[in-house]
């Protein structure tokens, strides 16, 4: 259901779409049995000509079945929801699977700054890779991000992704991600983050590994030229 209005291009986007699915789908049966009892009753219990609206206590015979079945029925529900949450944090939040490469997520007033490796395919070298508003990162590779604020807190959140994590002053904080197909797709921030919040958008560039080495090398190319020419 959510598929069709934004595509899934995580490992875990779809798991996390069933999730929504499922409660989505659980509350509203509950909502429309809810609705439809509560009309049920003031229509049946109402006042006529002639006689009075019915006054029920709760306290008559039989009708404690109408409060206990239907919370244990809703506890059940619940457990079952809370099961799949936490199964799905626990996959997505908690557990960190082998890196394939890390990136740094930089949020400020107002804009994302990224740090890629470079041709060594290690950060915090020489031939890093900065840019600021575009993050670009290669198809079917795990990587980590270490996302941090300089300023306020920010939310890095990758819609296409069913990613969405708060940047805290003071605080690096890892996630992590794998895409499942190429493009170029939206990145937000999802907290409201001072007057220029509305326009901190940025771009996520997913490329095949052949154009990802290609790109890798035109801004290391690019970089050096510039060094050479200063």
């Amino acid at each position: 259901m959510i598929e069709n209005l934004i595509p899934a291009v995580s490992s875990y986007a779809r798991e996390i779409d069933y999730l929504i699915t499922e409660v989505a789908a659980i509350v509203g049966v509950w909502l429309i049995v809810a609705e439809y009892l509560f009309f049920y009753f003031i229509i049946k219990y109402r006042a006529r000509d002639g006689q009075r609206a019915d006054d029920i206590s709760g306290d008559e015979p039989g009708m404690g079945k109408w409060l206990v079945v239907p919370v244990l029925l809703v506890f059940c529900c619940d457990i079952f929801l809370i099961v799949g949450a936490l199964k799905t944090w626990s996959h997505v939040k908690i557990e960190l699977p082998v890196q394939d490469a890390v990136v740094k997520v930089i949020g400020q007033q107002w804009a994302w700054t990224f740090i890629h490796p470079g041709a060594d395919g290690v950060l915090d070298t020489a031939d890093d890779i900065t840019t600021v508003d575009e993050l670009h990162v290669e198809v079917d590779k795990v990587y980590h991000f270490k996302l941090e604020s300089r300023d306020v807190i920010h939310c890095f959140s990758v819609p296409v992704f069913r990613l969405k994590q708060d940047a805290i002053p003071g605080r690096i904080i890892t996630g992590w991600f794998e895409a499942t197909a190429t493009g170029s797709y939206d990145i937000q921030c999802a907290e409201i983050c001072g007057i220029g919040h509305g326009v901190m958008a940025a771009r996520i560039v997913i490329d095949s590994q052949e154009q990802h080495a290609a790109w890798v090398d035109s801004v290391s190319t690019g970089t050096t030229q510039m060094a050479l020419n200063q």
